[in-house]
């Protein structure tokens, strides 16, 4: 792997993340998230990445999805980016933190307002009875905030992954893929190589 003179695997993802945005032609930020409930039964979906950094990796929902319910209730999950153009991914696992309320708040007000209008009317995950129920609900929350500033949502926040693990992946000819594994401990990450 021509990666190897990285001890830091946030500094190695990052400099994949920045190919990743030049080559993928949709969402390079795009990720599976894996959490799981109390009692250990997986779920996964994709969701976008807002930031990576030492401290980890921050996406923000509705904590009132299933995906939220379940990080509140077992704050451990795992990621995994693919990048097919590139042939590359990279997995991580650790616990998950929710964000700070400053930090939902400057990443909300960001969004594009239909955006943050629909934080408000989707009860995310729960059963929808028609397509007009949502329409219904979206024309409540737009009459309710009418041109004025469109608050966040109590139930809207974000989570930050904070990993103890993490591998790249390379494709290989022949399948001889190469796995770089880096597991952080008390005297900083250690590496590993792995058979494909």
């Amino acid at each position: 792997m021509d990666d190897e003179r990285h001890s830091d695997p946030i500094a190695l993802f990052n400099a994949w993340f920045e190919d990743a945005k030049k080559a993928e032609p949709n969402d390079p930020n795009a990720f599976t998230l894996a959490s799981a409930t109390r009692e250990g039964r997986p779920s996964a979906r994709m969701v976008l990445l807002k930031d990576a950094s030492e401290r980890g990796f921050t996406f923000f929902t509705n904590f009132e999805s299933r995906k939220g319910r379940e990080l509140l209730d077992n704050p451990q999950a795992g990621l995994l980016f693919h990048w097919k153009s590139l042939r590359r991914q990279v997995r991580a696992v650790g616990a998950v933190e929710q964000v700070t309320a400053a930090e939902a708040d400057a990443y909300f007000a960001t969004r594009p307002r239909g955006a943050q209008l629909g934080a408000w009317a989707s009860e995310q995950s729960r059963t929808l009875p028609s397509r007009f129920e949502l329409e219904k609900r979206i024309a409540q929350f737009t009459a309710k905030f009418g041109f004025g500033k469109v608050p966040r949502p109590p139930h809207w926040s974000g989570f930050r992954l904070v990993p103890d693990e993490f591998e790249f992946w390379k494709d290989g000819a022949f399948r001889l893929h190469d796995r770089q594994v880096f597991i952080r401990s008390a005297a900083g990450w250690q590496i590993q190589k792995l058979y494909p």
